[in-house]
């Protein structure tokens, strides 16, 4: 037998014990020569005391500096006439540390270790926690419990954890040898789901099997708002929970829904299954079940889920999403979607069939990849009535949209002297209601950067001359015009339109008497076309008629332009005693030129009709993407003049000494223009537009109006006399335009956009209602400004709420027909009754066609764990009525009840 003393923190016993009585003998006299401290942390003082003899116990101290121990066994040696035999491994295989606050008692004849109060036991992978804690090593065992207060209520519950795995149960009895163990009342939590179960038994590290269990993703798991009671559980942490028959229970009252059997997964990667549809029911279409389908996790970089919907009446749906991202390189989604609509049933007059599609596609590249190289994409294209008529889409601002759009870029800069940069970028534009589709597949552009040939390497660039700076800009198009119908078709290609567009432009800026800024340029273009036409009259068909010659051609262009302007400050002082101390006015005059000559040589002549004597001029550029070269020669002068208004003010708050600047306007522009190279009507309309935001920047308000300096005649049409000649005024106003924009709500909290909308091209606010996704109904209407509130208030005297109004007018008297043809007012409001209660609302009026707006009626209840709304869309052409309740947590997501009334769209 050796002994020995440690010189680490905690204080070793290494056993090598024979089998005799000398061993106990020795052991005993160790404890008495040693010594033990009065309690045990993790610090050893630095004189060791003697270890208390059996049956004995250390008190712990009135301190908080708790001191702790160590206990080594290990393997056994018997020597038998100078042979030595290893025996069996003794009852410990490594370091044993623990800590109480009470005491801790040894029973060396038991081999027993008894920790009260805060005890704390570390062994091997195993981390134990309790009131009490008994660790038998002779059996190998370890059971730990709860203490009683002076109240006779429970404290220091046990904490069980290995690994990841924490177990919180009211008592354990565990053998670490063979890893099994006994649990009682066992609190645990696997991602979303937290487990109660009355007697676990712990097979080994990765199986347990419970007893009288309930499972549940309330936050609350002693005294949840809904859980499933099982009698019989098979639990394998990480991965997956098996339950025997299982009775869902609401409020602690067993409710009649009940399954033989089921089956959890529980990792914390995502898992392939199947996607459970909803059930509903329409007029048109008959029974369906929606948004049913099987979720693909194909790998951690990119997953798969494949959605459908079936109609008795024949029609379907289907849907392919994918999201898709590589750390530090790249992210985005793709959305798939066709849809076979079948309205009313074969054989009656108002059956129509019909398919639509739309496709989105989102990609963003990390920065950091590459600096110099970027790749991007946002598509959103398909058939121009899919949001109108889809079966999956409840969104109003996409419904209303005229417009989606796509844009697909790659772009790169090489590091040369200079700088050259070049983009692909392919285009797509697409008018929902008229179905005209414009596409660039694609458009080229690279430029170099800007070039001072004039300026030193070193130091500032002033003057004329240093100033003087060019570059070179390359755009190459092929630009297709095609139609809904005929998207993806072979004819969409056959009138494509190819061109380049080369421009150099040379500029250069300078001061004149100190405080005007001038600048001067001028602009080369060279356009290249592979396809021009010929002009001619076909005496057989009596019309005019053009050909297409298909080759190389090319014009050449250039134009000059010049600008001066200042910047002019003044400021109007009322007192320093005065509630408005001072006024600031900013003026920015400025005065523009532009000149380019005649290029008639372009142009050529052809016989408008059948006896020659009509001759008329023509380019053979026309209908190119970069436009035709001028015939007439221009000459212009342009004038503006920008204002701002601004004030200091005494803030209301007296502790500031400092005023406070407030904005009055923003803007106030003015502009005309003046032809000189015209004969008649050479001045233009002056524009004038201005904005401001008022009630702390919650509102905004702009306004435009055009004034005619001209008269019209009796057919409307603009004649060379003025106005105020003509018995009017200066001006005659022909259009007039105004937009306020007012958000206000009880509290800063940060409004949720409404992004999915927008990607559809709505908008980002709820004026149009909230999007609504119908494959997924477990997102709140609302902002989640309630959810951080750990306490629901049944009445709530201070009520959250937001208000949003958009009102537009427009006043139009181009021809003397003076009239508002535009006056909209749209709100949108949402409140919270209570923590839990949200309503909310979106209207509208027009007080030109005098009726209601899209109207749309939202009611949400937080149920915990649960989530209950009602939206409501009354009247329209978009009438619509949806139920949703069911469990937030994505791994219960099919546990709910979806009961809604699609709009009976109509298909053209």
């Amino acid at each position: 037998m050796a002994l020995q003393k440690s010189s680490h923190i905690f204080t070793k016993i290494v056993f090598k014990p024979l089998r005799t009585n000398l061993f106990y003998i020795v052991l005993l006299a160790y404890f008495l020569t040693i010594g033990s401290s009065k309690s045990y942390s993790q610090e050893l003082p630095k004189e060791s005391k003697p270890f208390p003899a059996n049956n004995q116990q250390t008190k712990a101290k009135e301190t908080s500096d708790l001191e702790g121990s160590e206990l080594v066994i290990k393997e056994k040696v018997t020597v038998i006439n100078g042979d030595s035999l290893k025996n069996k491994k003794g009852v410990l295989e490594g370091k044993v540390r623990y800590k109480a606050k009470n005491y801790a008692r040894f029973d060396n004849k038991k081999k027993l270790i008894t920790l009260n109060d805060g005890a704390e036991l570390y062994y091997q992978d195993y981390e134990l926690k309790a009131g009490i804690i008994v660790f038998d090593y002779q059996k190998e065992e370890v059971y730990a419990g709860r203490l009683k207060d002076s109240t006779g209520k429970y404290i220091q519950y046990p904490v069980f954890k290995q690994g990841s795995n924490v177990i919180e149960p009211d008592s354990i009895r565990f053998n670490y040898k063979t890893k099994k163990a006994l649990v009682w009342n066992s609190k645990t939590e696997q991602g979303e789901f937290r487990v109660k179960a009355e007697i676990t038994k712990k097979e080994n590290d990765s199986v347990y099997f419970m007893k009288g269990a309930r499972f549940t993703t309330s936050k609350n798991i002693d005294d949840p708002e809904y859980y499933f009671y099982t009698s019989r559980v098979k639990f394998v942490p990480g991965k997956k929970v098996v339950v025997g028959p299982t009775n869902l229970v609401i409020a602690n009252v067993p409710t009649p829904l009940a399954l033989p059997f089921a089956f959890f997964p529980m990792t914390e990667t995502s898992r392939s299954g199947v996607i459970i549809p909803n059930y509903n029911y329409t007029n048109q279409r008959g029974y369906t079940l929606q948004n049913g389908g099987y979720y693909f996790a194909l790998s951690d970089n990119y997953d798969l889920a494949v959605l459908g919907d079936y109609y008795t009446n024949g029609s379907y749906g289907l849907r392919f999403e994918s999201s898709y991202a590589k750390k530090y390189k790249f992210s985005g989604n793709v959305n798939l979607r066709y849809e076979n609509l079948i309205n009313s049933e074969r054989g009656y007059p108002d059956y129509s069939k019909t398919t639509i599609y739309n496709i989105q596609w989102s990609h963003s590249k990390d920065s950091k990849s590459n600096p110099n190289s970027r790749f991007s994409a946002s598509v959103n294209l398909g058939s121009s009535r899919y949001f109108q008529q889809s079966l999956n889409q409840v969104n109003v601002g996409s419904n209303l949209n005229n417009t989606l759009s796509s844009s697909i870029s790659y772009s790169t800069s090489f590091e040369t002297v200079p700088k050259v940069n070049v983009s692909l970028t392919a285009t797509h534009s697409q008018n929902t209601q008229t179905q005209l589709i414009n596409m660039t597949l694609p458009t080229l552009q690279a430029s170099v950067d800007r070039m001072f040939p004039f300026a030193p390497k070193d130091g500032a660039k002033k003057g004329f001359f240093k100033n003087i700076n060019l570059q070179y800009n390359l755009r190459g198009e092929n630009r297709i015009t095609t139609t809904d119908s005929l998207f993806f078709k072979s004819e969409m290609f056959r009138d494509a339109l190819v061109g380049f567009q080369h421009s150099i432009p040379l500029s250069t800026n300078f001061k004149i008497f100190k405080y005007f800024s001038a600048s001067t340029s001028l602009n080369y273009n060279e356009v290249w076309y592979l396809k021009t036409i010929k002009r001619s009259f076909d005496l057989t068909e009596n019309k005019v008629i053009d050909t297409d010659v298909n080759g190389f051609d090319a014009f050449r262009t250039y134009n000059v332009s010049n600008s001066i302007g200042t910047t002019i400050y003044g400021t109007f002082n009322f007192g320093e005693d005065k509630r408005i101390k001072s006024i600031r006015h900013v003026m920015r005059p400025s005065i523009s030129h532009s000149y380019a000559p005649s290029f008639d040589k372009y142009y050529d002549t052809y016989a408008a009709d059948g006896s020659g004597n009509m001759i008329k001029e023509y380019t053979r550029f026309e209908g190119g993407i970069f436009g035709a070269p001028g015939k007439n020669y221009s000459n212009s002068l342009g004038f503006s003049l920008s204002n701002t208004f601004e004030a200091k003010v005494t803030d209301r708050d007296s502790t500031k000494t400092e005023p406070k600047k407030i904005m009055l306007l923003n803007n106030l522009n003015f502009s005309t223009g003046y032809d000189m190279a015209a004969d008649t009507l050479r001045w233009a309309p002056m524009r004038v537009s201005g904005g401001t935001q008022l009630f702390k920047q919650k509102m905004n308000l702009n306004f435009a109006t055009t004034l005619d300096p001209y008269a019209i005649d009796n057919n409307g049409r603009r004649i060379n006399t003025f106005n105020i000649d003509n018995g009017g005024s200066l001006f005659r106003m022909t259009s007039s335009n105004m937009t306020i924009n007012y958000a206000v709500a009880s509290t800063d909290f940060e409004k949720k956009e409404n992004k999915q909308g927008a990607k559809n091209g709505g908008r980002t606010d709820d004026l149009f209602g909230s999007n609504t996704d119908l494959s997924d109904r477990r997102e709140s209407q609302f902002t989640e400004e309630d959810e951080k509130k750990s306490v629901s208030e049944f009445y709530k005297y201070k009520l959250p709420w937001d208000l949003n109004l958009a009102y537009s007018i427009t006043y139009s008297n181009a021809r003397r027909e003076s009239k508002i043809t535009s006056n909209s007012l749209m709100v949108s409001a949402n409140t919270s009754l209570t923590t839990k209660w949200k309503v909310g609302v979106s209207t509208g009026y027009d007080f030109v066609q005098k009726g209601v707006t899209f109207t749309q009626l939202r009611l949400e209840r937080d149920l915990l764990s649960w989530r209950m709304d009602f939206n409501w869309v009354p009247f329209g052409d978009y009438t619509y009525w949806g139920f949703f309740i069911g469990i937030k947590a994505s791994v219960l997501s099919d546990i709910k009840w979806d009961k809604r009334s699609l709009p009976d769209r109509t298909l053209r």
